[in-house]
């Protein structure tokens, strides 16, 4: 396969999008935090402390998948480099790297939105009883 500078440049857009999107994710769950520390300060209660303990998993897990996906970026920039002084292996076995930290990224999103799923899921449940 012949590695040209338009192939890394693709990831461009996917991965600020993908940022974006975790960003959105992390100020959502810091919101919530912070609302969830008031209501833990006047009641004291157990459910929320547990509430808490999953959104510190959630957050720990979108931090990861914000690191991988910012390393993927900067070694898609790096491959350019590469390809621009023409050393082909390097920046095949870089842009290899940069692709695997952005399935990475996607597989921690998937994680994480499971969890999300869950918590949502066990409120729900409270809900209905």
């Amino acid at each position: 396969m012949e590695l040209s500078l338009s192939i890394p440049a693709l990831l461009f857009p996917a991965i600020s999008l993908t940022m974006l999107a975790y960003n959105a994710r992390y100020l959502a769950i810091a919101a919530l935090i912070r609302q969830l520390h008031q209501k833990y300060q006047e009641t004291k209660s157990d459910a929320i402390a547990l509430q808490v303990q999953q959104l510190r998993k959630r957050l720990t897990i979108i931090k990861n998948m914000q690191a991988t996906a910012i390393f993927s970026f900067l070694l898609a920039v790096i491959t350019m480099s590469l390809i621009y002084f023409e050393l082909r292996f390097w920046a095949k076995l870089i842009f290899g790297i940069s692709l695997f930290a952005l399935m990475v990224s996607l597989v921690l999103s998937l994680i994480e939105v499971q969890l999300s799923t869950k918590s949502l899921s066990i409120q729900l449940r409270d809900m209905e009883n």
